[in-house]
């Protein structure tokens, strides 16, 4: 027999760590190679982790709800020395004294962590106004009571000077002291004199996001009220909203397309199609093609911001909303949209929006989008002012397509008839998109519509 360590793995190029959700196998259970043992979420996505290895699950060494870094054992599997392979050295090594203490050596290890910065809290001779926060950051500096104009006083270790979970947690365990500059003096001089007493703060510090729930107050309602607690993923959106309308000034210019010919070749080709593919033929892939065309004549709507630079991107990785069945929101991408024909970025969106709705999205599949589109007209709205997806810095809402009398221009003169109409809203970062471009951009994509060739395959 032997024991291999199951760690966290890695869910994306920018995830360093997963909160573990829930354990789909509890100690003693049987688990076969590729079978999900536990369910992980990350700011990108939630995922389920199977196994590497067929044996039975002996220790889970990561409780529901903990927080752990990429790398770090989260259980051991006792496998079949024939089934572990070559592997089975790497993890054999750990004794049976060393596995009965493998829960202490932990906890003993995350006790030992905050101690090292919690001496050195002091704040940055100037405030870093403007700085971004991640989500995890503003969720933490919320819980913990954590104000702004402190956050901005933070030293932080992250690219450019941004705060890390790591600085902020070894803010908390230090004792939460004013960073302000009059406040400066107290914080730095703190944790000399009191180095005996350091330990001290160590246990409420090694879970404080736990800590601080338990203690947050509950608000108050009647009895007509329902009280109705946000679920994580809700949470996450709620603060990446705000945070998109703190950092981005939002501007949002309007356009009505003419889609009559776009909408009487769907419905020419969706049984076709349907027949064919075992899929639906829907307008989005059409508006996604628009966009990217779009893209390529005005390439810097197809960028990022970085402090006082514009990363201008290559590539034209459109991101698509996709409503979910708890009424969540979530965003998967289509990567080098441009290079797909329409029956390519059919089924691309199909897969997607599919798997999106089942939870079976991979952490590539939420990554590197460089503009993002939304279909509000699929609710029956007509128009909308979407909230730009950071960093991108515009984003797309298509409205639903209506029926319109409208002058029709012909040779013979001017005529009165029924057209299919719709609204484009296009919301603009205008710190680096001013009015001319994202006016002409949002025009250029309802061109590509009106001018949309009817006699196009798929």
């Amino acid at each position: 027999m032997a024991r291999m360590e199951m760690t966290m793995p890695k869910m994306g190029e920018s995830i360093m760590e997963g909160t573990v959700l829930k354990w789909l196998k509890q100690v003693g259970d049987a688990i076969e190679q590729d079978e999900s043992v536990l369910e992980v979420a990350t700011d990108k996505v939630d995922t389920e982790v199977p196994a590497l290895h067929a044996g039975v699950l002996q220790e889970i060494l990561v409780e529901e709800g903990q927080v752990v870094a990429v790398g770090a054992p989260i259980a051991v599997i006792e496998t079949n020395a024939a089934n572990a392979g070559a592997s089975a050295p790497a993890s054999a090594p750990a004794t049976p004294a060393a596995s009965a203490n493998g829960s202490a050596n932990h906890a003993a290890e995350a006790a030992q962590v905050p101690h090292v910065p919690a001496a050195a809290p002091a704040g940055s001779a100037e405030p870093q106004t403007g700085r971004f926060y991640s989500p995890l950051v503003m969720s933490i500096a919320r819980e913990e009571g954590i104000s702004m104009s402190d956050l901005e006083y933070l030293p932080g270790t992250g690219n450019e000077g941004r705060v890390t979970k790591k600085d902020i947690l070894d803010y908390v365990a230090g004792g939460k002291q004013p960073l302000t500059p009059q406040a400066a003096a107290p914080v730095a001089a703190a944790p000399a004199a009191t180095p005996a007493a350091a330990p001290t703060p160590a246990p409420a510090a090694a879970k404080p996001q736990t800590a601080a729930a338990a203690t947050k107050a509950v608000p108050s309602i009647s009895g007509g009220q329902e009280l109705i607690e946000m679920d994580r993923m809700r949470k996450m959106i709620a603060q990446r909203m705000v945070d998109s309308k703190r950092i981005s000034p939002h501007v949002t210019s309007f356009v009505e397309a003419d889609v009559t010919d776009i909408v009487n070749w769907r419905n020419k080709h969706k049984d076709a199609y349907k027949k064919r593919e075992g899929e639906n033929l829907t307008f989005t892939p059409i508006f996604i093609q628009a966009i990217a065309r779009a893209i390529q004549d005005y390439p810097l709507i197809n960028v990022s911001i970085d402090g006082d630079y514009i990363i201008k991107k290559r590539d034209i990785n459109i991101g698509v909303a996709v409503a979910l069945p708890s009424g969540n929101l979530i965003v998967p991408v289509i990567h080098n949209a441009d290079q797909l024909n329409l029956n390519g970025l059919s089924k691309k969106l199909n897969d997607l929006a599919n798997r999106a709705r089942t939870n079976k999205l991979k952490p590539e599949d939420l990554e590197g989008g460089t503009y993002t589109v939304s279909n509000v007209g699929s609710f029956g709205n007509v128009m909308g002012t979407p909230i730009i997806m950071q960093p991108q810095v515009a984003i797309m809402a298509v409205g639903a397509i209506k029926k319109k009398p409208a002058v029709i221009e012909t040779p013979q003169g001017d005529l009165i008839g029924v057209r299919h109409f719709m609204f484009l809203s296009h919301s603009y970062d205008h710190r680096v998109v001013d009015g001319s471009l994202g006016g002409m951009f949002v025009r250029r994509v309802a061109d590509y519509l009106e001018q949309f060739d009817p006699s196009t395959s798929i």
